[in-house]
């Protein structure tokens, strides 16, 4: 971690992880060329992840659950740059205008606002969400379908899920890393029902093959600043 204070706070709830692996030359020009992909034994993937957002917060101000809690969706695929591997987001897309005001103007993330829901089906969840502008749109229904473990180290689940920095571009075009700290993901596998998904689409990216499906029921977080690379 960091040696300075982090600076915000988050919990995710009742995530999916949805991931497919994407031809590495129709990945590539769509990434800024000073971050790397991340390969995993010569892939690349790409991540659709909704879930819920609470617990939104600057550090030392309490949430107040009307701005800290709605649902996200992002669509991200796994950069390195040096021995620091990472997440990097296509798009978000949020149920709350304001975190989606204060992410663009912030960090110039690709941040989107979305009429979404979710709905609890027993052990399941009714997932839709709908971008305001372009309608980019995902239906999905989802669990999990399996005992809980934390990946292995080596392995494709952990690969995908224990990043710990997420790279952008600032307005002026330059790299940054914002660092990021949580325990050990504890995932399961998940079961999925993908009624309607076009979010990778509205990026250019061109899903076909059956994704690799897990759950998380939480993940607690805190962020520090972006630093500039």
């Amino acid at each position: 971690m960091p040696e300075s204070p982090w600076v915000m706070t988050q919990t995710w709830r009742d995530l999916l992880f949805a991931h497919w692996r994407v031809d590495v030359g129709m990945l590539r020009p769509k990434v800024p060329a000073a971050l790397p992909l991340d390969l995993f034994q010569g892939d690349a993937f790409v991540g659709v992840v909704p879930f819920r957002m609470s617990n939104v917060a600057p550090r030392g101000v309490p949430s107040l659950p009307s701005v800290s809690e709605f649902p996200e969706l992002n669509v991200r695929t796994y950069v390195r740059v040096g021995d620091k591997s990472g997440v990097y987001f296509f798009s978000l897309d949020a149920g709350n205008a304001v975190a989606v005001r204060a992410a663009r103007t912030l960090f110039n993330l690709p941040y989107f606002t979305a009429a979404m829901s979710v709905s609890p089906i027993g052990d399941a969840f009714a997932y839709q969400s709908r971008r305001e502008t372009g309608g980019a749109e995902f239906v999905a229904t989802y669990g999990p379908a399996g005992g809980a473990f934390e990946p292995e180290p080596g392995t494709l689940e952990y690969f995908l899920t224990e990043r710990y920095c997420l790279y952008n571009l600032d307005r002026r075009g330059r790299p940054y890393r914002m660092d990021i700290h949580h325990p050990p993901w504890t995932l399961q596998p998940a079961r999925a029902e993908l009624t309607r998904n076009t979010m990778a689409g509205a990026s250019g990216i061109a899903l076909s093959e059956q994704p690799l499906l897990h759950f998380a029921a939480r993940q607690d977080m805190v962020a520090w600043l972006p630093e500039r690379l």
